[in-house]
């Protein structure tokens, strides 16, 4: 699984970050969505699965899934 993020669609709601926090943080300046790694381990996988479809922006992509 590798996962993008679009920062000009997010809109700094944060589910992100509550879902998969070892995958994705939040800018402290804008609180927009900040990828800390493309490919998560398998124990986040499922995680980053639901903050893709949490997110109200749909700011986040994923492929090879």
């Amino acid at each position: 699984m590798k996962i993008t993020v679009d920062t000009g669609s997010c809109v700094s709601s944060g589910q992100c970050v509550l879902l998969a926090p070892e995958t994705f943080d939040q800018n402290e300046d804008d609180g927009t969505v900040v990828l800390l790694t493309e490919e998560p381990s398998s124990g986040e996988e499922d995680a980053v699965r639901q903050a893709e479809l949490s997110c109200p922006a749909a700011a986040i992509r994923l492929s090879g899934t």
